[in-house]
């Protein structure tokens, strides 16, 4: 199988910019995988789509402000560094630019002093472990200093930075939101706890991983980066108890579906419990927890464009990108959704 394969064109002004001001009035694509029927309709007719005893797992990581600008305290030259992981306390895993200023014992200031840091570490990928020094609270500092990490290719200023941010958003450590629960708000919530869905929280801290390009032609040969998660034992219990009487578990995003089918046994009991997860998921893989998905329309050759086609089957989801785009859908982070079904 070749990255080629999930190759499609997307004409630039499709790439959603800005958020939608009332968040359940995206579009939303309804594939049936077992018909093959396809419908258009609106994110607010999703409760039409699920049924009492369905519960739907949720990945509740909040988005940390990871972008920080900052210069060299030998030099003054400006640097930008984008946290991805948290290693020790006030030790982090970090994208920088440019590369070539950091170097290893290299000390960097941000916000005028307020917060210093030191490269102790430059890694195989190239990724550098920045140690940082600070007087009070490191997460409220980089409140303070940080910007919301948005991806390359939207270009506007995010004018309410809690609009990249999921309603339900609690253990901060993403340095990207799990964009199909954008979607969502509390009214649809209540309205679907009152048909009788469940709802499950899981937690994974979305790095840039899952987003960066695969670059070799040959998919299996792929490697992903890996990313934390955690399963608490009460939700654990929700989404096997859903499971046992005939529920379906509906993942909202292609975050929750990782963190279930990597926290599942053999046989598809999700085993609660933390660890990192450098799933990959494509075609030929057997699910063995998520009957219905809930996503957002994902780049080109990219490996979320995989794991939906192992679920829906590549042609019916190429071929309903070509349909997305010829309806002019918006695409990626702040784009329309889709679900997958299992009718």
């Amino acid at each position: 199988m070749k990255t080629s394969d999930f190759y499609y064109d997307l004409p630039k002004e499709l790439i959603a910019q800005d958020p939608l001001e009332d968040r359940i009035s995206s579009r939303l694509m309804v594939i049936h995988r077992k018909s093959g029927q396809m419908e258009h309709r609106h994110f607010s007719d999703i409760a039409e789509y699920l049924k009492p005893g369905d519960c739907l797992v949720r990945n509740n990581t909040k988005v940390i402000p990871a972008r920080l600008y900052g210069m060299r305290e030998d030099t003054g030259a400006a640097i930008e560094f984008l946290l991805l992981k948290r290693r020790e306390k006030d030790i982090w895993e970090t994208l920088v630019k440019p590369g070539k200023k950091a170097r290893t014992g290299a000390k960097i200031s941000f916000g005028e002093g307020r917060l210093h840091g030191e490269i102790v570490d430059v890694l195989a990928d190239g990724n550098r472990l920045i140690q940082f020094r600070y007087e009070g609270i490191f997460e409220e500092i980089l409140d303070e200093l940080g910007q919301m990490p948005l991806p390359p290719y939207i270009t506007h200023k995010l004018k309410d930075k809690n609009r990249y941010q999921t309603v339900y958003a609690k253990y901060e450590g993403s340095a990207a939101a799990p964009t199909a629960g954008l979607h969502f708000t509390e009214d649809l919530f209540r309205k679907l706890e009152e048909k009788g869905v469940l709802v499950a929280n899981v937690t994974l801290h979305v790095g840039l991983g899952t987003f960066r390009p695969v670059k070799v032609e040959d998919v299996a040969e792929h490697h992903m980066h890996s990313e934390f998660y955690h399963v608490e034992p009460e939700e654990a219990a929700k989404i096997n108890e859903a499971k046992k009487n005939g529920g379906r578990i509906v993942c909202v995003g292609t975050t929750s579906c990782r963190t279930v089918e990597s926290a599942s046994d053999e046989n598809g009991q999700v085993q609660p419990g933390a660890g990192d997860t450098d799933i990959f998921i494509y075609p030929g893989y057997d699910f063995k927890v998520l009957d219905v998905l809930i996503t957002n329309f994902h780049l080109p050759e990219s490996t979320l464009l995989m794991l939906v086609s192992a679920l829906a089957g590549k042609e019916r989801i190429m071929e309903a990108y070509k349909e997305a785009v010829k309806e002019r859908y918006r695409f990626f982070s702040f784009g329309d959704a889709m679900i997958i079904l299992d009718d």
